[in-house]
């Protein structure tokens, strides 16, 4: 069964002042807590809103409310509670009484899928990491007979450690391991990123709302065979590959997991290795659902998850909106959906289908643009003979123009980073 106790507002909001808040419907908010829990293939019976005026220290529900959910939990003998909300050690713990089942709360479940979808070991690591943070704060006395283990010798013994602090001594020990292997794991990243800035190419990472159509983008634009499906964090570990822009030029597109409305803090910090992708990325594609209801609520929540890795979401120059599942709405849908990206100016976004490929042209060179507006573009005279000096143009900048001069000379226009330009510059002597 899936519960949304969900706190009433004091006066009812339209839609339009519910999106430019980024505040989603009750009914939307179920409706995706309940994809949650299909996710880790959980046959959901029943599903129900808790509309709340106030949060119960010792329940969250009122006692109305657990009686009632205590009677279809034994009517319907379900096993598991999903309560889409963030509950304390104690409720969480009097419900279980209560109800006579396994609850989960919005962090639990998400870390479950989390800990379906790992594959690497480097995902498994993460999501350990992330469920033993949430498990420290959860120790409570559940066995009596384990309550004290006795110290000292003979009946003068002290009171010894109790079981709650050997097993937050154990959590704490394998957290500190942990976090130790994922050092490991940062500096391999690093010198994979070190190794990909000696050669110039750009990297380009896809963030977005989870089951935006992320990886269905990816794989259309690589030919890759990424995992794609209509579920919530079908993709978990990140994925890098190479493509080709309009001009010629070679980038490398990432990936990433998807994020979701109160997404867990300790994953995010768990996940940071990970998104370091998105940290170090020279252009940022911020997939959307464009034929969501909650389009723009989904966009504040990724918004916020950009801010908590210091990436600042209205850097138009290095972000760019693509507004997905176009191939859902009709033509009269379309053309105001187009037109509502015209009236953002310079940093409209672009309308794309994953699915059909529509609109992918326009989103690469709108990459190539953006990746332009940073580039530094030089003029080089050389030697006709010095073939080893254009080959190595070719393979560190993005070579714009090559004719023959007058003079027998080969002029070339060349577009490079920053860095890439002072190697040329060093290296021909401009």
């Amino acid at each position: 069964m899936v519960v949304g106790p969900y706190l009433r507002r004091q006066r009812p909001k339209s839609f339009a002042a519910r999106a430019e808040e980024g505040e989603r419907a009750p009914a939307a908010r179920l409706e995706e807590a309940v994809g949650l829990a299909r996710a880790i293939d959980l046959d959901v019976v029943e599903a129900g809103l808790a509309p709340l005026n106030d949060i119960r220290p010792a329940t969250y529900l009122g006692k109305g409310k657990v009686d009632e959910f205590a009677g279809l939990v034994k009517g319907h003998e379900i096993g598991v509670v999903v309560m889409d909300c963030a509950l304390s050690p104690v409720q969480q713990r009097n419900l279980e009484k209560a109800w006579g089942a396994k609850v989960l709360d919005r962090t639990g479940l998400i870390l479950e899928i989390f800990g379906r979808r790992a594959r690497t070991r480097e995902g498994s690591l993460q999501v350990e990491h992330a469920h033993l943070t949430y498990q420290k704060s959860r120790l409570v006395r559940s066995w009596t007979h384990l309550e004290r283990q006795r110290g000292g010798f003979g009946f003068l013994g002290g009171p010894g450690e109790t079981q709650l602090e050997a097993d937050r001594r154990m959590i704490e020990e394998r957290i500190a391991k942990i976090e130790r292997e994922l050092e490991g794991v940062k500096r391999t990243r690093k010198l994979h990123r070190d190794s990909r800035k000696r050669v110039p190419y750009p990297i380009i990472a896809l963030v977005g709302y989870t089951n935006a159509g992320k990886s269905t983008l990816f794989n259309r634009l690589t030919r890759a065979r990424v995992l794609e499906a209509d579920m919530l964090f079908a993709t978990l570990d990140p994925t890098l590959r190479a493509i080709t822009l309009p001009h010629g030029g070679k980038a490398i597109l990432s990936d990433t997991v998807g994020f979701i409305s109160d997404l867990p803090t300790m994953l995010v910090a768990a996940f940071r290795a990970t998104l370091e992708e998105v940290i170090e990325a020279d252009v940022i594609l911020h997939v959307r659902d464009a034929t969501h209801e909650d389009t723009a609520a989904q966009a504040h929540d990724v918004e916020d998850v950009l801010r908590a890795l210091d990436i600042d979401p209205d850097d138009h120059a290095r972000i760019v909106e693509v507004w997905n599942k176009i191939d859902r709405l009709d033509a009269a849908a379309r053309t105001q959906l187009a037109n509502v990206a015209e009236r953002r100016g310079a940093d409209r976004p672009v309308l794309t289908s994953a699915l059909t490929g529509e609109g992918l042209d326009t989103l690469l060179a709108t990459i190539e643009a953006r990746l332009a507006q940073r580039r530094v573009v030089l003029d080089l005279v050389l030697d006709p003979a010095d073939g080893a000096g254009v080959s190595w143009l070719h393979r560190h900048s993005e070579v714009m123009a090559k004719a023959m001069r007058e003079d027998g000379r080969l002029a070339m226009t060349v577009r490079a980073d920053p860095d890439k330009a002072a190697r040329v510059k060093a290296k021909f002597g401009i």
